[in-house]
């Protein structure tokens, strides 16, 4: 991979309160707000038209906003921000994010989700890892940036999030000042409860704990929204892979750990809701299979890793499963980038496009 080192100039700094950091994501440029804001938008035009945003569904989210105030009150705040920096309404913003939750609710089939392959070891070359390929359907590409938080709800000190614009904290991963690193999957399940919604609990770990330790016991006192799995690891080499149902959870602990698109404990794999229709969920398999395969037994390093992440099913090899997605198939999803943190040094080497032909860069958390 070619790699370069990134000062601020690739990193959008928001510093203050969650409400003032979610306000200065208008920040990385006027150009970009009618973006953010038709984005938001057409997905929740073709939610309405797909019969995700009926009275049940209105009846859900009334719930979940009474819970998200009472126990997220910096996540919501964050999102106020980000509803009036871009001139967004702040319940549109809200519903949007628990697009992937109506749609299990709706059991609908081969709607755009969000994909993910995700691991993490204890050790390396480079200190404990956390990986993953953010695979998307929708027209985030254009929209996702590197955050650098800071502020005074963050007691372990600033971190750095992979995420969209519209779009709060760690939307798709992130890494604190202490060395705790985490990424998510997203699985569709067969039932949901008011809770914790993953988008938000992954901030709030990030903000809260400094550890795989902390992380997983503030996981498990929470009630959750469920659907969707966690991959964490720290700066010590405590590695975790967490299923969040919306009954319980199930963690894995282990020297590898890695998660696609489907539960695979005892506990919770009945629950996924499996979508026939939809490219990622039907390559979610043998993505996790390539990966039980491969991670084992081997050191793995920053270079290593992006070339895992880079990988193809080409020809007709059977033992190589589609990690890099192009979206060739009508509909696909594809890969928007790739990730991998150091949680010992605290840096992020990430690709902000297909990591098979994309510019890797080195962002440091702290100088």
């Amino acid at each position: 991979m070619t790699m370069r080192a990134t000062e601020n100039a690739d990193v959008l700094s928001l510093v203050g309160d969650p409400f003032e950091r979610g306000q200065a994501q208008i920040s990385a440029g006027a150009d970009l707000w009618p973006e953010v804001r038709q984005i938001t938008r057409d997905r929740l035009a073709a939610a309405r038209e797909a019969g995700l945003l009926g009275d049940t569904a209105r009846a859900y989210l009334d719930q979940q906003k009474v819970f998200a105030r009472a126990e997220c009150p910096d996540d919501m705040a964050e999102l106020s921000g980000i509803a009036a920096g871009f001139d967004l309404p702040e319940d549109s913003l809200f519903q949007h994010l628990h697009l992937g939750t109506l749609r299990d609710l709706a059991q609908a089939q081969g709607g755009a989700s969000d994909g993910c392959s995700a691991w993490a070891v204890a050790d390396g070359p480079d200190g404990p890892l956390t990986v993953k390929n953010r695979d998307f359907s929708g027209g985030h590409a254009g929209i996702q940036r590197v955050f650098r938080h800071d502020g005074p709800d963050l007691k372990h000190g600033p971190m750095l999030c992979l995420g969209s614009l519209g779009s709060p904290g760690a939307y798709s991963s992130g890494l604190n000042a202490a060395g705790l690193a985490v990424v998510d999957t997203q699985v569709g399940v067969r039932r949901h409860a008011v809770g914790w919604l993953r988008y938000f609990l992954m901030t709030r770990l990030l903000a809260e704990t400094a550890s795989v330790a902390e992380a997983v016991a503030m996981i498990r006192r929470s009630a959750h929204a469920g659907g969707g799995t966690l991959v964490l690891a720290d700066a010590a080499g405590e590695v975790a892979a967490v299923e969040l149902g919306a009954a319980g959870v199930a963690v894995e602990t282990a020297p590898v750990v890695c998660r696609t698109n489907h539960f695979t404990t005892t506990a919770l794999a009945p629950q996924t809701l499996v979508d026939t229709r939809s490219r990622i969920e039907d390559s979610s398999h043998s993505r996790r299979a390539f990966l039980d395969r491969v991670l084992p037994g081997r050191d793995w390093g920053v270079g290593d890793a992006a070339g895992l992440m880079a990988q193809h099913r080409d020809g007709d090899d059977p033992l190589l499963a589609p990690v890099c997605q192009h979206g060739t198939a009508a509909g696909g999803t594809r890969t928007l980038s790739s990730v991998a943190y150091c949680c010992r040094t605290r840096v992020m080497y990430v690709c902000l496009d297909n990591p098979c032909s994309g510019e890797w860069q080195s962002i440091a958390l702290t100088s």
